[in-house]
Formats: C-alpha cells, sequence, structure tokens
C-alpha cells in the first residue's frame, strides 16, 4: 500500500535547475512541504523519495490526512483493543 503510493507520487514530482551548490530541486506539490535538492538528478530523487516517506510516517503518526494520489491512498492506523 505505502510502496504504491510512494510510487505515484513520485510520478508527480517536478523537477527544475536552481541556481545552488545543489543544483537540482525537486517536490510533490500535492504533499505539501515535500521537497529536496541535489548535486545530480538521481541525489535529487532519491532525497525526495525520503523526505516523502518521512512525511508520510510523520503524518500517519500524528493522524494528519494525506492526500489520494492517482487513486492511492494511505489510511491512519485504527487502535485495536487487547
Amino acid at each position: 500500500m505505502i510502496h504504491e503510493y510512494v510510487e505515484a507520487a513520485m510520478g508527480k514530482a517536478h523537477y527544475e535547475i536552481i541556481n545552488n551548490t545543489e543544483p537540482y530541486y525537486g517536490e510533490i506539490s500535492l504533499c505539501r512541504g515535500v521537497w529536496a535538492t541535489g548535486k545530480t538528478l538521481e541525489e535529487c530523487r532519491g532525497r525526495l523519495r525520503d523526505v516523502l516517506e518521512g512525511w508520510i510516517l510523520l503524518r500517519i503518526q500524528r493522524g494528519l490526512r494525506i492526500p489520494s494520489i492517482k487513486g492511492y491512498t494511505v489510511e491512519p492506523l485504527k487502535k485495536v483493543l487487547v
């Protein structure tokens, strides 16, 4: 479930070259605050994936909504009484 969501979100990533020591910039606008930079496009993509995964886990932990992307969703965990 999360793997498919990450792949769908990465497919929505936008990249550009900026005037910086790490000139590659990438963001996923559907996931507010998810962005990264890198010295190469591949480094930027790897960092962006890491940021996205951390963003998903943080939102799950805090019970925050995660937007649907290409029909993929990540639902909050439900408490299980033992």
